[in-house]
């Protein structure tokens, strides 16, 4: 496929919510998907710090895909420290410019919806970047716990919903699986 800017005309914003597993896995399938069609890719992911293996992945795709953390290696237990709220700004600002750049048509804004969870920004400032997006560009927003003013705004909103899960049986994390 032909690398371009726009391999669409409109942009719509997806949202990936829910107490499931699958949000973060869904919105990199689609950034490979973008990638595979000549589109340039923003995910920037908030309150994640970790190395992991879709990182490592993604690393392979650098030339279409930009992957940023805007967090620190350890999860936010209880109020953010200054350095995470720190790190969610940097975020935010870089994620800005790369919507108003036009460099990426697909931007993936992973757990922000936890982000706000945590007081790491506000709902309406997330808002008020979905609404400065240029029309071609693609938004997703993932993470559970999705505020109502973001759903709202979403153009296509799924719902991941846990029905079973092998971490209740003390299966923890697996390198490839889930991180």
């Amino acid at each position: 496929m032909c690398k371009t800017n726009r391999p669409w005309q409109r942009g719509y914003v997806q949202v990936y919510t829910g107490d499931g597993k699958g949000k973060t896995t869904a919105a990199l399938g689609l950034a490979l998907r973008a990638a595979g069609a000549g589109a340039r890719v923003f995910i920037a992911q908030f309150a994640k710090g970790r190395q992991t293996a879709e990182l490592a992945a993604l690393q392979r795709f650098s030339d279409l895909i930009t992957i940023k953390q805007y967090g620190r290696e350890h999860f936010i237990m209880g109020e953010p420290a200054p350095e995470d709220i720190e790190a969610a700004q940097q975020g935010l600002q870089e994620t800005q410019e790369a919507i108003a750049s036009g460099e990426y048509p697909l931007v993936i804004l992973d757990e922000a919806n936890v982000a706000v969870g945590l007081g790491l920004f506000s709902a309406e400032v997330l808002l008020a970047i979905v609404n400065a997006k240029p029309e071609h560009v693609e938004i997703v927003i993932t993470g559970r716990n999705a505020h109502r003013c973001i759903i709202d705004r979403a153009d296509l909103v799924t719902e991941m919903r846990q029905v079973k899960h092998y971490h209740s049986k003390g299966v923890e994390a697996r390198v490839g699986i889930e991180k």
